[in-house]
């Protein structure tokens, strides 16, 4: 996951109002979780000499603190993210939650300090999740629950490599690592969309350049497919979205509505199967069979928007990803919201798509 800024202390002094309102009891949770996770942290490098730990673990620790190191060759500002290991002691990290009316690809959004308005809401309580899906369900709405393995403040901690991070496929490690640290180097305010897909494509990207500078030219092409893969997903979902929003704007009754959902969900379906899954590295397997659901559309857009503009700022700068997070975070340093996409749109020569009516 991308941004979640969990404010460890915010609980403190709160009193009567942790009983009088959901919001602070949420703070709380997540203020007494981050303290958590921080307080059973133990630094990387005592846990890959301790023998006791498998293997297979270490290991894979050793490839996070190698990738931490080349991140600081990018000009990515690692900090002390991810020096440090949090065995959390379950397997979900956290809940992740989206909503969006039926007939709209609009997002339930909520604010918060420093990072803005968000399209999405983090919980470590999964009863307090189930209830907060429900009161959006109950309003008629699409709704979308997801795990989450990872987060990051932003560099306002330390943050910990989790034991829900782990994975044993390299490529997604190195890139978990590269996306989470890209968030502490470029950040917009209340521009999700922007901040995740950044991180996307920093993410493969870095992970490409780190594997071909350590010799691993299997895993550097891997890295390699793997961000075409996001590129060709976003494409799909784009597609998806423009088909979905002919439908919205039409303002079908009810029974349109259904109709025209099912039968742009078996379109997506084709469009995916008899076109796009020649260029994808994977099977699409069930990734094909998902209903419509705006919540959960928007939820996986979120980190596949405008990849391609992001591809041709990187190809203008040589394919050098240094030098393309250098240039992306001066080019949107001091904006807001849209205006990053829009002086992306405007550096690599595509127009601003018309606005909808």
């Amino acid at each position: 996951m991308g941004v979640l800024l969990v404010a460890v202390g915010l609980f403190v002094g709160y009193g009567g109002a942790y009983l009088a309102s959901s919001d602070v009891r949420y703070l709380t949770r997540a203020g007494l979780e981050e303290t958590r996770i921080l307080t059973h942290a133990r630094p990387l490098e005592d846990l890959i000499e301790d023998e006791s730990i498998p293997a297979a673990r270490r290991d894979l620790l050793r490839l996070v603190t190698a990738v931490r190191s080349y991140a600081g060759t990018l000009g990515l500002k690692a900090g002390k993210t991810y020096t440090t290991f949090s065995d959390i002691g379950r397997d979900t990290l956290l809940l992740v939650l989206s909503g969006a009316p039926k007939d709209c690809i609009c997002p339930v959004t909520w604010k918060y300090p420093i990072v803005g308005r968000i399209p999405y809401k983090g919980f470590f309580d999964p009863k307090m999740a189930e209830r907060e899906r429900q009161k959006i369900a109950d309003r008629g709405y699409d709704t979308y629950l997801r795990p989450s393995a990872a987060f990051s403040t932003l560099g306002w901690f330390n943050d910990p490599l989790l034991s829900t991070a782990l994975f044993p496929d390299s490529v997604e490690m190195a890139a978990l690592v590269f996306h989470e640290i890209a968030h502490n180097t470029v950040f917009v305010k209340s521009a999700t969309a922007f901040n995740e897909s950044f991180a996307q494509m920093v993410g493969y990207r870095a992970a490409e350049t780190f594997f071909t500078a350590h010799g691993d030219s299997v895993l550097a092409r891997r890295a390699a497919a793997r961000w075409r893969d996001e590129m060709v997903l976003g494409r799909y979902y784009a597609a998806l979205l423009e088909q979905l929003n002919g439908l919205y704007d039409s303002k079908p009754t009810a029974a349109e509505l259904d109709s025209g959902r099912t039968a742009i969900a078996a379109w997506g379906r084709a469009l995916l199967r008899d076109s796009l899954a020649k260029e994808l590295s994977f099977s699409v397997g069930r990734l094909a069979e998902r209903p419509i659901n705006n919540a959960a559309l928007i939820g996986v857009q979120i980190y596949r928007t405008n990849l391609d503009l992001f591809d041709r700022f990187d190809r203008a700068s040589g394919q050098n990803i240094g030098r393309t997070v250098a240039g992306l975070a001066e080019l949107v340093g001091g904006v807001e919201g849209d205006s990053a996409f829009g002086r992306l749109r405007e550096r690599v020569g595509v127009e601003t798509p018309d606005a909808p009516t």
